[in-house]
C-alpha cells in the first residue's frame, strides 16, 4: 500500500441527489472516487438506502447504513413543527449526534476490517457543529465546511427574534461543545470553503486549515444549453425584442430565498418586455407565492394541489410566471437548457449548487451579492445584486433582468464564460483531484507550507488559510 493509493471511508449523515443541498456532497465524493478505482466506502443513515442502491449498483456493497431508530423518527417529526432553520440547530442537532454516535462505532470496525487510511466527513458543513468522528483508527478530515451565515444588515427583519436568539446562543455555546466533543480538535485537517467560515471555527480546533470550494458540478449531467439563433448586437433599452426571454428559479420555496422579491421585480420587467419566469421547487411559501403572482396578473399554467390536473389563469402571451413544483434532476437540467437566465435572489445562501449547475450549462446567473453566490460568480459570467434595502434590491434586480433581456449577445458571452469558469474550478473531477492531494498530504504527515493563493488566479482548487 502506498500513499498514492489511499483507502477512503466517507462518513455522512446522509447521501442523496434528491435531498439537494449538502446531502449531495458525500454522494459525489464516493461516486468520483469509485469511478477512478480508488478504494472507497461510505457510511450513511439508511433513509437513503433505496436511492443509493439504484445509483451505485455494483458498488452498493461498499455502503454501510445506520438504522433508522424510533428516536430518529421522533426527533424528525418534532422538528417538522418548527421553522426549518430553528429545527436544524435545535431538535435536529441531537438527531445528527445520534447518527454519528452509532457511526463512530461502525467506522472503527470498518477502518480495521478494510485497512482504511483516511476517514473523510464532508457534512454537516456547519463550522460550529461538533463532530463525534474522532479516534477511529485513521486520520480524519472534516469539510469543506461553509457557514456562519447571517442575513444582510438591511434584511435582518426576515429572521424571527426566536430564531435569532437561538442561533446566537448556539454559536456562543459552540466553543464549549467542541471542547466536550473533540472531533474538530483531533482532526488531521479541517477544510473550509471561504475565509468567513475559517473565522467561524470554534476556539481550539485543529490549526491545519485548507481552503476548498464546498460544491462541485457533475458535468455529465449538466450539459451546455443548445445554441439558438440570436441577434449579435445589444438592443436599445427602450426597444424590446419580439422574442421572449426566459428566466428560471430553482430552489426550495422558503422565505429566505426571497422569491417574493423576484416576483415583484419580474412584474416591473413584464410591463415593458416579453419575458417568462419558471419557478421550480416546492416548500411552505408555495401557495402564498402563487397568490402573489396571481395578484400581479402573472400566473400562468400550473399544477393543482392534487397534482393530477392543471388550470390556467388569463395572462399576456409572454409575460407570465409558471410554478412547476418539484422536478427530478433530469427534468431540472432539461428546463435549464431551455432557459436564458437563472435568477437566485436568496438572502441566506451559504453555497448555491444551482448556480454552478446553471453556469455549467452556459446559462448566465443573476444572484444576491451575499454568501455563496459571491464565491462563485464574477462580472464575466453573471450579475450580483447588492442587498442594500428591499426597494433598491427589487429595482436593481429588475434592471439586471432588463439588461439580460435586452442583449442576447451579453447572455451568450456570459454563458460561455460561466461554463469555462465551472470547468476550471468547480468540476467534480477537478475537486477530487484536490481532495486526493489532501488525502496524500495527510498520509505523508508532512504538510508543506503553502501561501494563501486565490484559486481563481492559479487554477488550483485548494489553498491553506
Amino acid at each position: 500500500m502506498t500513499s498514492d493509493k489511499p483507502r477512503v471511508l466517507i462518513v455522512a449523515e446522509h447521501a442523496s441527489a434528491k435531498f439537494g443541498g449538502e446531502a449531495a456532497l458525500p454522494l459525489h465524493y464516493f461516486r468520483v472516487l469509485r469511478k477512478r478505482q480508488i478504494e472507497a466506502w461510505l457510511v450513511v443513515h439508511e433513509r437513503t438506502r433505496d436511492e443509493l442502491q439504484l445509483y451505485f449498483g455494483d458498488d452498493f456493497d461498499r455502503i454501510f447504513f445506520v438504522p433508522d431508530t424510533i428516536m430518529h423518527r421522533l426527533l424528525w417529526r418534532i422538528g417538522q413543527f418548527l421553522p426549518q432553520r430553528l429545527a436544524y440547530f435545535t431538535i435536529w442537532f441531537p438527531l445528527r449526534l445520534l447518527t454519528q454516535f452509532v457511526q463512530r462505532r461502525l467506522v472503527k470496525q470498518i477502518v480495521q476490517s478494510h485497512q482504511i487510511t483516511v476517514v473523510h466527513q464532508p457534512i454537516p458543513v456547519s463550522p460550529k457543529e461538533p463532530s463525534l468522528i474522532f479516534d477511529v483508527g485513521a486520520p480524519v478530515i472534516i469539510g469543506p465546511m461553509n457557514g456562519d451565515m447571517n442575513y444582510p444588515p438591511d434584511f435582518q427583519w426576515m429572521q424571527s427574534r426566536l430564531v435569532y436568539l437561538t442561533l446566537n446562543a448556539g454559536r456562543f455555546l459552540s466553543n464549549w461543545l467542541n471542547w466536550l466533543i473533540p472531533g474538530k480538535r483531533r482532526a488531521a485537517i479541517l477544510l473550509v470553503a471561504n475565509t468567513r467560515t475559517r473565522a467561524a471555527l470554534p476556539n481550539g480546533t485543529c490549526s491545519d486549515v485548507v481552503k476548498l470550494h464546498e460544491n462541485g458540478v457533475d458535468l455529465s449531467v449538466w450539459q451546455p444549453k443548445p445554441e439558438k439563433p440570436t441577434q449579435a448586437t445589444r438592443r436599445p433599452p427602450n426597444e424590446p425584442s419580439s422574442q421572449s426571454t426566459k428566466f428560471i428559479f430553482v430552489g426550495r420555496l422558503v422565505h429566505w430565498k426571497a422569491v417574493n422579491l423576484l416576483l415583484t421585480a419580474f412584474a416591473q420587467v413584464a410591463q415593458h418586455w416579453p419575458v417568462e419566469l419558471e419557478i421550480i421547487g416546492d416548500g411552505p411559501e408555495s401557495i402564498s407565492l402563487q397568490q402573489q403572482a396571481k395578484a400581479l396578473g402573472l400566473l400562468s399554467l400550473h399544477k393543482s394541489q392534487s397534482g393530477d390536473q392543471t388550470k390556467s389563469d388569463p395572462v399576456e402571451p409572454y409575460s407570465s410566471v409558471r410554478f412547476l413544483g418539484w422536478l427530478s434532476q433530469a427534468d431540472c437540467a432539461q428546463r435549464l437548457q431551455q432557459s436564458d437566465v437563472m435568477v437566485l435572489p436568496s438572502m441566506l445562501e451559504c453555497g448555491g449548487a444551482v448556480i454552478l449547475e446553471s453556469m455549467a450549462m452556459g446559462v448566465p446567473v443573476i444572484a444576491t451579492n451575499w454568501g455563496g453566490p459571491s464565491d462563485y460568480l464574477n462580472e464575466s459570467c453573471g450579475i450580483l445584486i447588492e442587498p442594500r434595502s428591499q426597494q433598491s434590491f427589487v429595482n436593481d434586480l429588475a434592471a439586471a433582468m432588463i439588461q439580460m433581456a435586452a442583449s442576447p449577445a451579453l447572455r451568450r458571452s456570459m454563458g460561455q464564460m460561466a461554463r469555462h469558469r465551472v470547468m476550471s474550478h468547480f468540476d467534480w473531477d477537478v475537486k477530487v483531484d484536490a481532495i486526493l492531494d489532501i488525502y496524500r498530504d495527510v498520509l505523508k504527515a508532512t504538510l508543506p507550507t503553502r501561501p494563501l493563493i486565490s484559486p481563481e488566479n492559479t487554477g488550483s482548487a485548494i489553498s491553506r488559510v
